[in-house]
């Protein structure tokens, strides 16, 4: 009964989430989530606290996901180039159906919540870009003389930029081809001219190639 209650919530909560990054989460109240849900308020309220709550569990659900499917790729991608095209997929997915404001709202509105997305990137990603950067060099196709820490670190400072997007852009260009604009001008930086080979070549047989590597 309680394993029933437990993937009753999880499909709720990843519902919700849905909702969030279609409207942005301002905007949305606790009575428009219970009629796009087609619940009652009540029935809601027996699986979060509050929105604070919900919007909380909601941020764990996406960096849970996020960590698995990045996990996925690390396991099954067949070297550090094509890893990093992969989670750039998912990732530049993500961003490019995310409600502009989301990132804003959870910043601005929900403290705890940005702060476990700021943990998430500062130890997860980070961690990932680090292996990632230390694979590339081992294999052949970064170059060797790359700091993996300072990359890591530099790659998380245009983490952050995406996330003041508005402020260090504007709303002339796009969430989505911002953070492509950024992978762009990481790979060129760390790849040498046999990662880069190998970079086109993937690419060229890729059916969504948004990177346009040159």
């Amino acid at each position: 009964m309680q394993e029933r209650e437990e993937d009753k919530s999880f499909q709720l909560i990843g519902t919700v989430l849905e909702l969030f990054m279609k409207f942005g989460i301002k905007s949305l109240t606790m009575d428009d989530i219970s009629r796009k849900l087609g619940i009652s308020k009540k029935t809601l309220y027996q699986f979060v606290k509050d929105k604070k709550d919900l919007v909380k569990k909601g941020m764990m659900l996406c960096l849970e996901d996020e960590q698995n499917m990045i996990a996925k790729i690390t396991k099954e991608s067949s070297n550090a180039i094509d890893e990093l095209i992969e989670i750039t997929k998912c990732a530049n997915a993500r961003l490019t159906e995310m409600h502009a404001s989301v990132i804003y709202d959870i910043q601005k509105y929900h403290p705890e919540s940005w702060i476990l997305m700021e943990n998430h990137k500062k130890e997860f990603v980070k961690g990932v870009i680090l292996e990632n950067t230390k694979r590339g060099v081992k294999e052949g196709f970064y170059r060797d003389n790359l700091n993996p820490e300072v990359i890591a670190s530099l790659y998380i400072i245009m983490i952050d930029s995406l996330f003041h997007a508005d402020e260090n852009f504007g709303k002339e260009i796009s969430l989505g081809d911002l953070h492509l604009e950024m992978i762009r001008y990481h790979v060129k930086g760390i790849a040498n001219e046999k990662g880069i080979t190998l970079l086109k070549d993937i690419l060229k047989k890729s059916e969504n190639n948004h990177l346009h590597i040159d």
